[in-house]
């Protein structure tokens, strides 16, 4: 694979099941190691998971003793920033996806909805230049997808660039864009207009 993504982008890698794009994904966010050649972020070899690359991954991967809060928290505590620094950017991030009402339940009580958007909070919290998100909506129903896709649409029209992994074309529609894998090889990467775009979140 020879892939660049500029900053600023939003862009899917869309194929069938076992086709390598989760495994690319893995190796962006320094879970995993590539068998040969190297991965960059902003021109550094990614070798190691970094606060500067947010996951959100389909099944939430929530601590379910923790409050939405306190898993907001955690990447700011493992960091050890001060109680009074943390408060605000939690609460910040909170109110931006609509959570502030739910911050001290826990992840039992929430829908699968509300479940990714403390996943989405938690992937933003350390600021990073990057959120890599592995088939996001495979979990939820098709209006709680199109809000959860719409909200990434949001957050990269703010600046944040976003790497999408799926097999499911309507979402793939959602990206400006599309990459299609197959056995580990990219086989087409082309644009998604801004109307495909728009036609996808009024579909």
């Amino acid at each position: 694979i020879d892939l660049a993504i500029n900053r600023g982008e939003f862009v899917c890698l869309l194929g069938p099941s076992g086709c390598g794009k989760s495994t690319l994904l893995n190796a962006i966010a320094g879970f995993s190691a590539p068998s040969r050649g190297q991965v960059q972020v902003e021109q550094r070899t990614v070798t190691a998971p970094g606060p500067d690359r947010g996951m959100v991954f389909q099944e939430y991967a929530l601590f379910p003793w923790m409050t939405v809060a306190q898993n907001v928290a955690f990447g700011l505590e493992i960091k050890g920033m001060p109680r009074r620094a943390i408060e605000p950017r939690v609460a910040g991030l909170l109110a931006m996806l609509k959570l502030t009402e739910f911050r001290d339940r826990f992840p039992k009580d929430l829908s699968g909805g509300m479940r990714q958007r403390v996943a989405i909070a938690r992937a933003l919290v350390n600021d990073p230049q990057l959120v890599l998100a592995d088939e996001p909506t495979g979990a939820l129903d098709s209006r709680t997808s199109i809000e959860i896709m719409a909200l990434l649409q949001q957050l990269n029209r703010e600046g944040i660039t976003i790497v999408l992994v799926t097999h499911e074309h309507d979402v793939a529609g959602f990206a400006g864009r599309i990459i299609n894998f197959r056995d580990g090889r990219v086989v087409q990467d082309h644009a998604n207009t801004p109307a495909d775009a728009a036609a996808m979140l009024n579909s």
